[in-house]
Order: structure tokens, then sequence, then C-alpha cells
């Protein structure tokens, strides 16, 4: 047992999770680039989120796996420019007053193949062209790439989230679909912020990408907020995990500024039991567990704030819900939100996501973060 910010935990049992974590990930990651959600469970087998394969692809890049993340964001390239046509219109449709209807709007995820399922799905979501941007810009950055190769599919992800990005949709969740949620806004700010600044967008793109950003910030502070904290949905009065995202990773409202300190405040006193984060006080999904994910964000929230302490517990914490075989699982049963919810979703789509490789990818980003995990060359 090794000796770290004041209390004694097995170190080396962290990093060997941290490692294998990066490994599995490494053997589970398709050869188009795209990371499957999860290989075994029903409702996500064969598919691969913008949103989630970004966080994995951060993850990945952070402990210095490059071309892994390289992989994914030829991935998340090839979709877009096959849908170019798409983007053109949507955005002409919207530029002209008419808007097309949600159901022509992109999909928030596709096969490994990089097509759109073919099945029914709360596909409407915007947050995930953001955070590919966003997570595409700090690969390149901390990896010293240059952007060239992704232009064009970042060209068409600023014009479609210019566009686009005051129209509701389904959250993180897969939920709530005619609301226009802060996690989503947030999002979309990190990305258009990230590649305003990246030097890789011609002046006209550069300059909206900082009015949308700018409006974006506005319209949160105006009417995102709820007790001076980050709420779930404009106009709303609840708080959502979903919001630790935009203190960190993303970094949109500092750890260290009054609305990311709030927000880490309000998350950990109304959503965290023990360490473990639930997405928000009414879910019921698998009885509305709590989430190693976003237990990590906590965490990196957390570490960002100065507070190491609180950092390590939240990935103790994630650890522990490991299963034997090293899995990390989407959520679990340890504090349920609503027991009599469990079975009805395990009869729809069986056990719980495991392993769920973005919650493999948030434990990666924490454990670099706090040492635990050396860059490694992958």
């Amino acid at each position: 047992m090794i000796e770290a910010t004041g209390q004694t935990r097995d170190l080396a049992a962290l990093t060997r999770l941290a490692e294998t974590s990066v490994e599995l990930i490494l053997q589970l990651q398709d050869p188009s680039g795209g990371y499957p959600a999860s290989p075994t469970f029903s409702a996500y087998s064969g598919f691969c989120w913008f949103r989630d394969g970004a966080f994995i692809a951060d993850g990945m890049s952070a402990a210095g796996a490059v071309e892994s993340a390289n992989g994914f964001f030829d991935w998340c390239g090839r979709i877009l420019l096959d849908r170019e046509s798409q983007v053109i219109e949507i955005v002409a449709a919207a530029a002209a007053g008419s808007p097309v209807a949600d159901s022509r709007m992109l999909p928030t995820r596709f096969t490994l193949a990089g097509d759109d399922g073919d099945d029914d799905w709360w596909d409407f979501q915007l947050d995930g062209y953001g955070t590919w941007l966003w997570a595409v810009v700090q690969h390149s950055k901390r990896h010293g790439l240059d952007l060239a190769r992704w232009s064009r599919a970042i060209e068409l992800s600023v014009d479609y989230l210019a566009s686009s990005w005051q129209r509701p949709c389904f959250d993180w969740w897969e939920e709530n679909a005619d609301r226009v949620h802060v996690s989503t806004l947030g999002c979309i700010a990190a990305g258009l912020g990230a590649v305003a600044d990246a030097g890789i967008l011609d002046a006209a793109r550069r300059q909206k990408a900082h009015a949308v950003n700018a409006s974006i910030g506005t319209t949160i502070l105006e009417h995102g907020l709820t007790d001076a904290h980050l709420a779930k949905w404009l106009g709303s009065d609840r708080v959502d995990a979903s919001l630790l995202a935009m203190v960190s990773p993303l970094g949109v409202f500092p750890a260290t500024e009054s609305v990311g300190s709030a927000t880490i405040e309000a998350i950990d006193r109304e959503l965290t039991v023990g360490g473990g984060v639930h997405r928000y006080l009414s879910d019921t999904f698998f009885g509305g567990g709590q989430w190693p994910l976003l237990s990590c964000m906590l965490g990196l929230a957390f570490a960002d704030a100065g507070d190491r302490v609180r950092a390590f517990e939240q990935l103790d914490w994630a650890a522990a819900t490991a299963t034997e075989r090293g899995e990390l699982p989407e959520q679990v049963a340890q504090h349920l939100l609503d027991p009599s919810m469990k079975q009805e979703w395990v009869d729809r789509w069986g056990s719980v996501a495991t392993p769920l490789l973005w919650s493999h990818a948030m434990y990666i980003r924490l454990a670099v973060e706090l040492g635990v995990l050396e860059v490694i060359d992958a």
C-alpha cells in the first residue's frame, strides 16, 4: 500500500486498472476507427456515438495512444464528408428561415462502418458535433498534430452547429427533446471556441464560431443558471451530472470560477452518494444507479479546483466498480433512486452495459490527471 493525498490506497491497483483500460479500448476499437460504445450490450453493440467516442478519444490521447485517437477522428471525418450535401442543405434551410425537420438532422450515433442506424433511436442530438471538435483540437495541441487532416470535416461541423445551436434536441441521455440543454450548449461552445482559436478556419468561419460561442455564453448566463450554478436546461431549476463536463474536461466554466465552483458543489450535494454520481434525481434507467464515468468527471472537476483528496476519492470509487475481469460498467446498483424500475430495463435490454468504453476512458483521463497513469507510447 502507498500513501497518497493523506489516505492509504493501493496506487498499483489503480494504475493496473488504467493500463488495462487502455488495452481494452485498443483491443475493441474497430478497424474503421470507431469505438463500440459497449461490445455486448444489446442497445449499443455495433454503434459509436460522436459524443462518447470523442471523450474516449480524448482519454486515449491523454494516455499517449495517438494513433487510436487519430483513427477515431478519421472516422468522424469520413462520416461528415459522406454527408456534406446533407449538411449544406440543413445550413441553407436554416438560413432561409425554414429549418429541416428533426428527422433530417444528422444522427447522434452511427454503425462502426459509418452508416446510419436502421432502428428507431432518439437520434437528434447536437452535443457530439461540438465535443468532437473540442477533442480533435485538444489532441492536436497535445501531440503537435496538423488539423489540416480533418479540415473539411471541421468546417462542416462549424457550419452545422452555427446554423442550429438554438434548436431543442435530445440531451446526453436521449431524453427531453423539447428542451435546450445546458450541457448540449456547453459542448457546442467548447467545440466552436476550440476551433476558432486553432488557426484552421477561414476568417468568416472563425468570426462565426467566435460569435456563436459568445452568444451561447450569454444565453447560459441569462437563462441556464439556477441558484448561481448550471441548470439541466434553459429555464430549469434542476441539476444534471452531465453539467460536470462543462467544468472539466471541457473547461467552459472553470472550476476555480464562481459558476463552475457552484456547479461542482450542487452536483456533489444533490447527486453524489459515497463517491458515486447519479445522472439526475428523477432517473429511472435501470433503477437510476450511479455512473463511474460521472464520478470520474467529478474527480476531474475536483482536481481542477485544486482538491486532489476529493479527486482521488472519486478515482477510488470508480475503480471499485470494476468486475473481476477489470471491466467498468455504465452504472452500478449500489444506491438506486427507483429500484422498482430496474427489472423493466433488464427485461428490455439485458444486464447493464459492461464494459462501457466511455467509463474506461474517463477513468483513464482522471488517472492521467492525478499522475496514476504515465503517458504511454501506443
